[in-house]
Order: C-alpha cells, then structure tokens, then sequence
C-alpha cells in the first residue's frame, strides 16, 4: 500500500489512550513484513524488532506513539443524552457539532449537538460553552442506551481522512499516527540495507495521559540510542513563527536539554550528507513528547527527538505533508545506517 493510504486506515482506526488494540493490530500488520519479532507488552506497547548484522550489538530504539485523544461516558440522563468527560488534551471549543462513535456493546454514532442559534439570546451565543455542559444524542431513549451503552465506554471522534492539494491530507489522530507511518517508511528503507545496530520500533501507548508507554518500554529495551518521532505545531498565520515549524520543509530536528547534543548534531549531518530536508526546534525543557521518557529511563538514555509539522493539533481535522513524513522515515534510517562502524561510546560521550 502506499503510504497515503496507510495514513488514512491508521488515522480512521480507534485508539484513545489506554485502548489502544485495534490500532496496534493494523500497525503490526504492516510493519511484520520488515522486522524479525513483534511483542505487545503489559502496558500495550507494541515492540517491533530488526535484528543487525553484528552478534551482541548496540540498540536503538524508536519511539512514536498511537494513541490518540478521545472521550469516554460519564453519564446518561433520563432522557438518553450522553455525559461526557475528555481522555488527553482535548480543547473544548471544538467539540461542538462532532459526530462521534460511542463504543459500547457496539459501535454506537452520535452527535454533539448545540441549540440553534435562533432559540438563544445575545449573550447565550457569546457565552464559552464547557465541556459539562454539552451532551451527545444517539436518538435513543434513556432505557434503549443502557443496553448497548455503560459509563466508562470509549468515544472516539468520527472522521473520515481529506486529501488535500500538494500531498496533504486533513483528519483526526494524526498526531502521532504519521509518526507511525514514518517508522514504516523507515522500516521500508533498512529492508535491503545493513546496519550494524538493533533498531527497536516501538508503536507506544498513553503518551497522551502522560508518556506511560514510553516510560515502560524504555525501561525494557534498554536502548543505547533512543529517538521519539512525534509531531510540532506547523505554521498557521496567527501563530508566532518562533513557536512552530514550516509544513513542507521537512521534520524539525529538536536541541534542548532533553536532546544529546551529539545526537543533535549527528542527526543534522546525516540529513545534509543525503539531501533530506530539514529545521531546528529549540525546546529548553521537557519536550512534552516520549523524548523526554527515553532520556531518563534506567541510568539515562542518549536521546532525540524528530517532529513533523502539523497543523491544528487535536483536533478532528490535523492537517500534515505526506512528503514530511517520508522525509522524517527515511532521514531515520540513513541516521541508523550512519551508525555502522561507528565508535559507540565515542559518539556518546559528552
């Protein structure tokens, strides 16, 4: 399959954090075909393993999340409307008019609906609604919900991918679904090349609610290298261009105090010795990405960090490049084949 319509299954596939399964299934599907093993472990990570040409060799490992954020049942009232409450990030204002899938016992649709304008007053139209004051209405009275449907039960946003102009695309859950169409472009390119390291790719869980996934694979694998390939906020007309990235221009290759400075510079070389565009993103903390797992798992790992630009993050409608992605895919694997031979400890070293 070509790599937009990877992007398109793996966007429309459900996977809020903490229920991650189905979308885990479809990743390992296409990434089988690339790596020698595959486990899923206790936190739902899904760990794909490319073993190296060397005995006993140095590991890299990977990392871009597949969770998305979403919404789960809170309540249903006397009259069959649904209560909700958010899981990750999710910006209240744009959750107006969304059409949702509730799955429950099965998969329920629904909407979340507003009063029209022409029943509310001046001041009702101007008021920020919040979160506990709106409801989603599946068409089912109290006592029909409450057989397919039970508090706690995962919504996921309804959402079809748009295909826009010069290799864009529109749609939910990219942020990180096209990191992990990057991994597999990645994958695709070390199929007939040899590389001296171990190269782990690990699709996570629960970077959404706090980098779980990362944490515990991490922990796991143990790596010498660690790189989190996840998504910037790309440039849009209101946003200050100190704070975001440029769509098209390639990923942004972070430096901050979460990123090994010789990572950073070695990541730069390899994207100019192969002409594979590219920017800079400076971050003077934590990234707020698995970046910032990795780097303090067990005794400290070398840490990374590649972003796509994108834009209108969390929200229904992420925009990105699919030339970015493929960019990022296969900048990380000439990063990994710029390894062989290479003194370990050397470029490690501080």
């Amino acid at each position: 399959m070509k790599i937009k319509d990877i992007t398109k299954v793996l966007s429309e596939a459900s996977g809020v954090s903490g229920n991650e399964s189905d979308v885990a299934e479809l990743i390992k599907k296409y990434f089988q075909e690339y790596v020698d093993n595959i486990e899923i472990d206790k936190l739902g990570n899904l760990i794909c393993f490319k073993k190296s040409s060397k005995e006993n060799a140095n590991k890299i490992m990977l990392a871009a999340h597949m969770d998305e954020i979403g919404l789960m049942v809170k309540d249903v009232d006397d009259k069959g409307y649904i209560k909700f409450t958010n899981i990750g990030g999710i910006d209240q204002r744009t959750l107006l008019c969304q059409e949702v899938i509730i799955h429950g016992s099965e998969k329920i649709y629904g909407v979340i609906g507003v009063t029209p304008p022409h029943l509310t007053t001046n001041e009702e139209r101007n008021k920020a609604l919040t979160i506990e004051d709106l409801t989603i209405d599946v068409g089912l009275d109290k006592d029909e919900v409450d057989k397919v449907i039970k508090i706690g039960d995962i919504i996921t946003f309804k959402r079809s991918i748009t295909f826009l102009l010069n290799d864009w695309v529109a749609g939910k859950a990219l942020d990180d679904r096209a990191g992990i169409v990057a991994l597999l472009v990645c994958l695709k390119e070390l199929k007939n090349l040899k590389h001296d390291v171990d190269v782990y790719c690990v699709a996570t869980s629960q970077e959404e609610v706090g980098t779980r996934g990362a944490i515990t694979s991490t922990y796991g694998v143990n790596p010498d290298i660690g790189i989190a390939i996840d998504v910037g906020f790309g440039k849009t007309p209101e946003l200050n261009k100190f704070d975001t990235i440029e769509m098209d221009k390639g990923p942004a290759i972070t430096m901050g105090p979460n990123i090994h400075p010789k990572l950073f510079k070695k990541l730069k070389e390899v994207a100019k010795e192969n002409f594979i565009e590219y920017q800079i993103d400076v971050e003077p903390g934590k990234t707020g990405t698995d970046a910032a797992a990795i780097q303090v798992s067990q005794e400290g790992v070398a840490t990374g960090l590649l972003s796509m630009p994108l834009r209108y993050m969390h929200t229904s409608v992420e925009t990105i490049s699919l030339k970015d992605i493929e960019k990022t895919g296969k900048l990380l694997a000439r990063f990994i084949i710029s390894l062989n031979e290479v003194d370990m400890e050397e470029l490690l070293c501080y």
